[in-house]
């Protein structure tokens, strides 16, 4: 791990809520969140994190269900208004009034959720292979390629779906993480066992899985979300950047989402998978450093 980067600080965010912080830089200087996805833990941006020692307090929690943070064990604990209120109660309980948030996958879907209900907590957005509600329910309903891409959402949503996703030394969760079966460069020794101690942890898959489980967005619904665009609008500038080899998340949820986001900005890395941060980490941090300092 890099030595600017501390762990193992829990920060109550509501009421028996604690999520485990990775931080680094000063306590004081600027606020900047990031916001992890599935299947992974803060561990998401340890090689984004040094990039914001200098100038910048910057937090990466464990979301709740995650690896060392907080595992409620209702499936309402896991509806988006409490994941909301978990990152503006984050934001407060480190003596903050707002931040800049960066937040990828289901960490975007949090990241988009605040941005819209807690606008006043949020200085500057971005947003990294994370749809926007409006042009993902869109394309559940009508789009075959994103209702293909999106049918793993059924799997994880199914009774028993933690346990088939831990056997074999974790070997389905890993293959979510990198395409054709073959290990990715990123994925070395230490980052392996780093991924497996934090699902190692009790109910942390569980927790992971129960995302999907609460949602309302999910493939294959019997009465598809029609979701009306001015109740989801996006008023802070944000800046988008979309790996476009994501097999999950297809590159046509971009299109009209400057109908909800009027201050956007997006960024297309062509070479990039859904796992951005990792693959291209010092692009993906360049990328979010010029925006975030403006």
């Amino acid at each position: 791990m890099h030595p600017a980067i501390k762990t193992g600080r829990l920060v109550e965010v509501q009421p028996g809520i604690h999520l485990h912080c990775a931080e680094t830089g000063m306590p004081g200087a600027p606020l900047i969140v990031f916001l992890h996805g599935f299947p992974e833990f803060w561990g998401a941006w340890k090689d984004i994190l040094p990039r914001f020692a200098q100038g910048w307090y910057a937090v990466a929690p464990d979301m709740r269900g995650y690896n060392l943070s907080s595992k409620p064990s209702e499936l309402v604990d896991y509806r988006i208004e409490p994941l909301v209120a978990d990152i503006e109660g984050l934001v407060t309980a480190l003596g903050y009034q707002d931040c800049v948030l960066v937040a990828h996958d289901w960490g975007g879907a949090v990241g988009w959720a605040v941005a819209m209900a807690k606008p006043h907590r949020v200085k500057r957005l971005v947003i990294l292979n994370a749809p926007h509600p409006v042009p993902f329910a869109r394309l559940l309903a009508a789009d075959p390629d994103q209702q293909k891409a999106s049918t793993y959402m059924a799997f994880l949503r199914s009774e028993g779906s933690e346990a088939q996703l831990a056997a074999n030394a974790f070997a389905m969760l890993e293959s979510f993480l990198f395409a054709g079966g073959q290990a990715p460069a990123w994925f070395d020794d230490a980052t392996r066992a780093a991924y497996h101690a934090a699902w190692g942890q009790p109910n942390a898959i569980k927790g992971g899985v129960n995302y999907y489980r609460a949602t309302a967005l999910r493939s294959g619904a019997a009465k598809p979300l029609n979701l009306d665009p001015k109740a989801f609008l996006v008023h802070m500038p944000t800046r988008v950047i979309w790996g476009e080899r994501d097999r999950a998340l297809l590159p046509a949820l971009l299109t009209g989402l400057d109908e909800v986001v009027p201050d956007l900005e997006i960024v297309r890395l062509p070479k990039a998978s859904h796992w951005l941060t990792h693959e291209e980490p010092g692009r993906v941090a360049e990328l979010i450093h010029e925006f975030a300092s403006r």
